[in-house]
């Protein structure tokens, strides 16, 4: 294994707004980078008003080294909206979800975590291991009988051990979609990262339902490929007791046009529907438990490693 730099995250701020408004508030995202340093700025400090506490240095250096973040994170998208075709995630889904490329425990799995360097998240002076110590413990303050809603804020984010076994960071990070049909324009850079898309060219694939069927479910879709996909298989290969309503939130958290855009109802079936508000409760967790507050991991690691035993136990196979 090697130590990598796994890239932007766009759970952060270059995301179209997440709150459920009309379609064409969207931020559009389509910009000329000629104006680039002016919208850097923008998103940035509509970053800082929402989510303050989430740095630890001088907000004026924040927007001098913006630029350099805002390419990063449009640099990621736009290989990542490039390559993820239908016929590239049914390629991953052979690569991965046969689950032979390694065996480990699932807490062995959530210390891998530290090897990976983040450089989207401007918290980088404390260990990736504590947001899933840090997610875990907001979800139990709020839900202390749901065990299993606890574990999974603590292992949701595990699937990007990939980035651990040369897969690029933007098949491992980032919103998903589906694909197989027509990219919906609450994508993030949905207008200006899609044109090389050999699927956005192909007229099968370029309509609402594209090869799908009306109401067909999430299930029966493929998504582009990433660390929500490769977990959910996982769990599913290794026969993880996680109830449903856990598998949806690990299989659709990073599904941002759907969760919290409301596109893509059209394939939703009623399972969906009903699973939606568990995804949309997850998600609160995973955005805004972030802080200086460090946890005592070593004093919680007792807690969840029981939870581990019931649900995820002993060595699983990745």
């Amino acid at each position: 294994m090697r130590v990598v730099n796994l890239g932007p995250d766009p759970s952060l701020a270059y995301r179209p707004d997440s709150h459920e408004k009309d379609k064409s508030e969207f931020r559009n995202f389509e910009v000329k980078f000629g104006i680039m340093h002016i919208l850097n700025s923008y998103f940035l400090v509509s970053f800082l008003l929402i989510q303050p506490s989430y740095f630890h240095f001088d907000v004026c250096t924040c927007l001098t080294q913006s630029g350099a973040l805002f390419d990063r994170v449009f640099n990621t998208y736009k290989l990542m909206h490039t390559y993820q075709t239908l016929d590239f995630v049914k390629q991953k889904h052979l690569e991965w979800a046969n689950c032979n490329h390694f065996s480990m425990s699932m807490m062995e799995n959530i210390d891998s975590l530290d090897e990976l360097v983040d450089e989207s998240d401007p918290d980088v002076d404390f260990p990736n291991s504590f947001h899933a110590f840090q997610t875990a413990e907001g979800i139990r303050k709020e839900h202390p009988d749901k065990d299993w809603f606890q574990l999974v804020g603590l292992i949701h984010d595990i699937g990007k051990i990939m980035a651990l076994y040369e897969e690029p960071q933007w098949a491992v990070v980032g919103d998903t979609f589906p694909v197989g049909c027509k990219f919906q324009n609450s994508i993030v850079f949905r207008n200006s990262t899609f044109e090389g898309n050999p699927d956005e060219k192909n007229p099968a694939l370029n309509t609402e339902f594209g090869i799908y069927e009306p109401k067909c479910g999430l299930n029966n879709i493929l998504m582009s490929w990433g660390h929500d996909e490769y977990l959910y298989q996982v769990m599913k290969f290794n026969k993880c007791t996680i109830p449903e309503e856990g598998l949806y939130m690990i299989r659709f958290h990073s599904f941002y046009p759907w969760h919290s855009n409301g596109d893509y109802m059209h394939l939703c079936n009623e399972k969906d529907l009903q699973m939606l508000p568990w995804v949309k409760e997850f998600n609160k967790f995973d955005l805004y438990t972030k802080s200086t507050e460090l946890p005592d991991v070593e004093s919680l690691r007792p807690y969840y490693q029981s939870l581990i035993d019931k649900y995820c136990p002993g060595i699983l196979r990745w």
